[in-house]
């Protein structure tokens, strides 16, 4: 049994902003409905321990909601600061705890990390995840995905080996060719980043897909349940929007069993 619970569902800059008075961060900071930390993921599996997607600057406030002060393994998506973020008080945690935190990561992601917390080796172990590992009965691979203006992420794919399950990561992506639209083919869970419904923005200003292009893809996928996370505050969880059955947006501490 494998449980998935979303940490954080916002995007780089969370929700509520400190500098907007917009409705959707007004409400995240009186009844917290659309309040939403930096995006993560808590896997906790029988075999494999707790595992955490991403590591941003709100880690210590998600693990405390979580009522966790250790983790056994940490996946990182891509070296960006709403991922990476955490890192230092990770490692500092795992310092007082006298354990050696273990991240997989690709290559050059370690390398992006290592060239700006040089020191964190100190405390974490940092391993290679250029090729599929093993964690519990999942068989975890990772693949690069354009990231728009932003360059580049990475996204995992998970496939149970006795059972068939497959389900991916995606949380920062957009423009993705067809070779690396492959993988999310035919899934029965997608967690995917879209940052606005309709982003009026021009294209190649853009990092991240938005709904509207989310709900064609994951038809055009056969993606058989989709959960939208990377959330600006131009979401409004309190709304309906006209989203497909298979397809919902995902809420701090929202839990499923696979």
């Amino acid at each position: 049994m494998t449980k998935l619970i979303f940490r954080g569902t916002g995007d780089s800059m969370g929700v509520p902003r400190v500098y907007c008075r917009c409705e959707v961060c007004e409400e995240a900071r009186t009844t917290n409905t659309n309040r939403r930390y930096r995006s993560s993921m808590q896997i906790e599996d029988r075999e494999a321990g707790t595992i955490w997607i991403d590591c941003g600057p709100d880690w210590g406030k998600q693990m405390e909601q979580a009522s966790l002060i250790e983790i056994d393994t940490m996946l990182i998506t891509h070296a960006h600061f709403d991922h990476i973020g955490g890192l230092p008080e990770w490692a500092d945690a795992c310092r007082w705890q006298k354990k050696r935190g273990v991240a997989y990561a690709p290559s050059e992601v370690i390398q992006e990390i290592s060239a700006r917390f040089p020191w964190l080796a100190n405390q974490i172990s940092f391993q290679s995840f250029d090729e599929a590992i093993t964690l519990g009965s999942w068989r975890v691979s990772s693949w690069r995905v354009n990231h728009g203006k932003n360059g580049y992420a990475y996204a995992f794919l998970f496939e149970h080996r006795s059972n068939g399950y497959k389900w991916a990561y995606c949380s920062d992506s957009i423009g993705l060719t067809e070779d690396q639209q492959k993988p999310l083919f035919g899934l029965d869970l997608l967690v995917l980043g879209t940052s606005f419904y309709h982003e009026p923005f021009a294209y190649e200003t853009r990092s991240v897909y938005d709904v509207t292009e989310a709900v064609e893809l994951t038809a055009k996928w056969g993606v058989k349940r989709t959960l939208l996370t990377h959330l600006s505050h131009d979401i409004d969880q309190r709304k309906h929007y006209p989203l497909p059955d298979t397809m919902q947006f995902a809420n701090t501490g929202l839990t499923l069993t696979i």
